[in-house]
Formats: structure tokens, C-alpha cells, sequence
């Protein structure tokens, strides 16, 4: 009871995380990685840990969060024959391989280099976001040499920066003239493949910083993890019903904005 009572403010700071990851991907589509990864960022720095230390704790964790929200999310999909398994077969070994290589790699080098990349992909989805064209820039899919490359680079550059499918996914396939609802669908999948496999190396070859916030495993602070997946996977549905209440698309382009600000942020805080 001490510790819940002396740690409110994290606790409440992480919950509310979970809120607004869950809000945010039912409303607008985004994943939960690209929000939580920012957010416990700055939090664990706020409470003392290094940006180092922050940011590769941030991305174990937020993978880890998104194994069970994936889950849910792929049922969810899955009911409504949105999500493409024939092409998960062809996709699933090459984005396991990117994410073993991505997870080891996190779990040995400098923060800091986490933080930049996670910077540059944040500030470019959301000029994608903003800007982005709704037309394919191809006709269809490359073939199975083209699609391995892309496989392996999701899975990868999802694992080094502790995002899910959709980030990377949706963009990727939308682009190939992939329908868009099935893109999302197979994202949630993708998801599950990437974070599983990376949370779980994490949490077991990750060696806890010497800073890291209390009730770190390996990289992954399982705190967080309680605090956030319960909310997210609670508010991701009142999300998704706001969606048809509100004006998502000017609510979209909000987020694109904070999103970029974000993402210039934390690449200033590396070279300012």
C-alpha cells in the first residue's frame, strides 16, 4: 500500500496514458506504440531516469503492451474478413527475422540512436498524415523478392523504435493499392508478430539499466505494462464510436501536428 500511495502521481500518469493511446487508436486508426513510446519517454525522464535509459524502456514496454491490444484487435478484424493470412504467410518469416535483428540491437545499443529513429519516423508519419496522398503510387504488390524486403524493414524498424504494425504497415500496403480496410486488418496481425517475438527478447536478454523507474524486468517496466493495457484495450471501442460522432479526419491532422512537434522534440533534445 506504501508504494501504490508514494508512486500516485507515476501510476496516474501511466493510466492516463493508456487512456489516450486507447481513445486515439479506436478514433483515429493510429497505433498505440506511436503514443505511449513519446509518452513514457519524457515520464520516465521526469522521475529521474536518463534520455538513454528512458527511451529504450519506452520501446520494450510499449511493445509489450501491444501483444494483448493486438490480440483483441485482430479478433476484432478477423470477425469481419479483414484480415489477409495468405499474405501474413508470405510476410511472417521476414518480419520475424527484422524483428530478432531489431530487438537484439535494442537491447545493445545507445539509447540515444533509439531516440533519432524514432524521431525521423514519428515526424514522418505525421507529414504523411498531413500531406500524404490517398492514390497508390503502384498498381499491386511486388513479388515475393520485393515483398521480403518490405517484410523484413517492418519488422525491423517496428522493433527498434517499440511500434506495432500499423505504422509502418498501412502506408506500405495503401501505397501497393492494398484496400485499406484490409490493410488495417492485416496491421493488427503484423502487430502481434512484431511485438511478441521483440517484448519478449526484451524482457529476458535486456539488462535492466542501473536507472531504470522501479519494477523494470529486463527493459520492459512492468508497471507501465499493468497500468496502461487494462485502459487501452477498455477505451480503444469508445474511440472508435466517437469516430462517427466527431470530425476524425481535422482530429487526424491535430494529432499529426502534436505528433510532429513531438517527433522534433525529442530529436532536439539530441542536438540542442
Amino acid at each position: 500500500m506504501d508504494f501504490i500511495i508514494e508512486n500516485i502521481p507515476t501510476i496516474l500518469a501511466l493510466m492516463c496514458t493508456g487512456v489516450f493511446a486507447g481513445l486515439l487508436a479506436g478514433l483515429l486508426g493510429v497505433g498505440g506504440g506511436i503514443v505511449i513510446v513519446p509518452v513514457l519517454y519524457f515520464l520516465f525522464q521526469a522521475f529521474g531516469v536518463s534520455p538513454e535509459s528512458a527511451m529504450v524502456i519506452a520501446t520494450a514496454t510499449s511493445l509489450a503492451t501491444i501483444v494483448p491490444t493486438s490480440v483483441s484487435s485482430i479478433k476484432a478484424h478477423s470477425a469481419k474478413g479483414n484480415v489477409d493470412f495468405s499474405l501474413l504467410k508470405v510476410w511472417g518469416p521476414f518480419i520475424l527475422a527484422g524483428v530478432l535483428v531489431g530487438s537484439w540491437l535494442v537491447t545493445r545499443i545507445d539509447g540515444n540512436w533509439l531516440t533519432m529513429l524514432f524521431g525521423v519516423i514519428a515526424t514522418l508519419s505525421a507529414l504523411n498524415m498531413l500531406f500524404g496522398s490517398k492514390k497508390p503510387l503502384v498498381q499491386q504488390l511486388p513479388g515475393t523478392a520485393g515483398q521480403s524486403v518490405m517484410a523484413t524493414n517492418v519488422g525491423l524498424f517496428s522493433s527498434l523504435v517499440g511500434i506495432g504494425g500499423g505504422t509502418l504497415t498501412v502506408p506500405i500496403l495503401t501505397f501497393c493499392n492494398y484496400p485499406a480496410h484490409k490493410a488495417v486488418g492485416t496491421a493488427a496481425a503484423v502487430g502481434l508478430l512484431i511485438s511478441l517475438p521483440a517484448a519478449f527478447t526484451m524482457l529476458v536478454v535486456g539488462t535492466t539499466p542501473i536507472d531504470a523507474p522501479f519494477g523494470t524486468f529486463g527493459l520492459v517496466n512492468l508497471i507501465g505494462f499493468i497500468c496502461i493495457v487494462p485502459l487501452t484495450v477498455l477505451f480503444a471501442p469508445l474511440g472508435a464510436s466517437l469516430a462517427n460522432k466527431l470530425d476524425a479526419q481535422k482530429l487526424k491532422k491535430i494529432f499529426a501536428v502534436v505528433l510532429m512537434i513531438t517527433g522534433v522534440r525529442m530529436l532536439g533534445q539530441l542536438f540542442l
